[in-house]
């Protein structure tokens, strides 16, 4: 079946804000974490003890049949993260208790760019940026 989902890259903590995304969204993972000891070597070349551990595959459902992917990147193996503004998963629940719920739980420890408010457009809108440095937007068309 086709799907849309977002990945994310994190710099080691990719279990960690997963965890918490997990709690946040009240759902289970689609498939049991992969780690990067779980994967072939690269080229031959061993895996640096210190990234065994690291996730190197995630996925968790959040909400409207999203998915939510995510994997390390290991400088050992090549990889640069930088956190950036180059994304916004932007979430549509159904009520404004949802929306403030989510927007209250994800913002936790956060950067609130915009709070939860009516907009123009008809919708209960927020926006800002989680404490793993990932943008999100808030935007309940059922504003009523």
């Amino acid at each position: 079946m086709a799907r849309t989902s977002t990945y994310l890259n994190f710099p080691r903590n990719t279990g960690e804000a997963f965890e918490y995304y997990k709690s946040v969204f009240q759902t289970e993972y689609c498939m049991p974490v992969v780690r990067f000891s779980d994967a072939p070597t690269c080229d031959g070349r061993p895996l640096a003890e210190e990234d065994k551990n690291l996730v190197m595959h995630v996925e968790l459902p959040i909400t409207g049949g999203h998915v939510l992917m995510g994997t390390d990147a290991p400088e050992s193996m090549g990889f640069s993260c930088t956190t950036g503004n180059n994304i916004h998963l932007n979430l549509e629940p159904d009520t404004r208790e949802e929306a403030d719920r989510l927007f209250a739980a994800l913002s936790d420890g956060g950067k609130v760019e915009m709070p939860m408010q009516d907009m123009f457009w008809g919708a209960y809108f927020g926006s800002f940026s989680d404490r793993f440095g990932i943008n999100w937007m808030i935007n309940c068309a059922n504003a009523g």
